[in-house]
């Protein structure tokens, strides 16, 4: 598969070898696909949302898991965090260009879905 993650140039010249347990590659697409992962790079899409934005905008994820979601992803490079120095703090986030470009077949993914469920109450689901 020409181009594809596996075939990508490491750093110092040598491929990532995306079936081995230690390529660098496998914790990025963890991250992404986790059970929030996913739900934060789609709510960043279009617009950069602060702590509490984006924990009402994924319902039903804690803050804890939010913390260590968002954590993984600014450590992975798909997602960046400001923090403003007010009492209290207040934290934005947004994607990379490295996380737009990874979060776009995931957009594109979600948006396939939707239009294919058949309409109904979504709250029933």
């Amino acid at each position: 598969m020409a181009g594809g993650v596996q075939d990508r140039q490491a750093g110092t010249g040598e491929r990532y070898d995306v079936f081995h347990t230690d390529c660098p590659a496998r914790d990025v697409v963890d991250h992404v696909t986790s059970r929030w992962g996913v739900w934060v790079l789609i709510s960043l899409r279009n617009t950069d949302l602060r702590f509490y934005e984006l924990r009402e905008s994924i319902r039903g994820i804690s803050e804890k898991m939010l913390a260590q979601t968002l954590r993984a992803l600014v450590e992975d490079g798909l997602v960046w965090r400001k923090v403003e120095p007010t009492t209290p703090p207040q934290v934005t986030y947004g994607l990379t260009e490295f996380g737009r470009d990874v979060g776009e077949p995931l957009t594109d993914l979600f948006d396939r879905i939707t239009r294919r469920l058949p309409p109904g109450d979504t709250q029933d689901r």
